[in-house]
């Protein structure tokens, strides 16, 4: 299940490094929960139709929105409530509508675009390494990844595999910031 969040303007710029923005914004709107600090069953993306102001970061329009996926309803409806009671996300912009989109139904082979950077780390002789698309074993440590989050959520994770589009004609690596204030 997706939701899709239309927000309002912002009335300052956001900088470039605003997913902890978001993550704090769904974490308020998840409330107290067992969520937190586990595994994350969900996903989100980052602003859609946003506009780039110079180097001070982005500016929301009327038409800029982002999106939550879930496989729980219950973890959506919970969202959902958390929004109607406080709708605030950052900067001065609020979530002004909410569609939801059902779960499609998906064949044996699907491609997905992402709508948020691909983070995969790993612990290597005690050194935490970030892994990118250009290594030799990134596609077996995203199987990994969804494989163990499948497993948590209870769904089957055998023989499930996830790579890459070598074929995509513009990959790239971004360096951000995590949560910088």
């Amino acid at each position: 299940m997706r939701l899709y969040l239309q927000v309002t303007r912002n009335s300052k710029p956001i900088g470039f490094n605003y997913q902890s923005y978001l993550t704090g914004a769904i974490h308020k709107w998840l409330g107290n929960n067992e969520h937190h600090g586990l595994l994350s069953l969900y996903s989100f993306s980052w602003f859609e139709n946003a506009t780039v102001k110079n180097n001070d970061g982005i500016m929301l329009n009327d038409n800029s929105y982002f999106f939550i996926s879930a496989y729980k309803e219950e973890l959506i409806k919970q969202i959902i409530h958390g929004i109607m009671k406080d709708p605030s996300i950052c900067f001065g912009s609020e979530v002004a509508e909410i569609q939801i989109k059902d779960t499609p139904l998906f064949a044996t082979t699907e491609r997905f675009l992402i709508g948020s950077p691909v983070f995969i780390k790993r612990r290597f002789d005690n050194n935490l390494k970030h892994i990118t698309f250009d290594h030799a074993q990134c596609n077996d440590y995203l199987t990994e990844s969804l494989q163990k989050k499948l497993k948590a959520a209870n769904l089957p994770f055998e023989n499930i595999k996830v790579k890459f589009d070598t074929s995509y004609t513009s990959p790239k690596t971004k360096l951000i910031k995590y949560k910088v204030r």
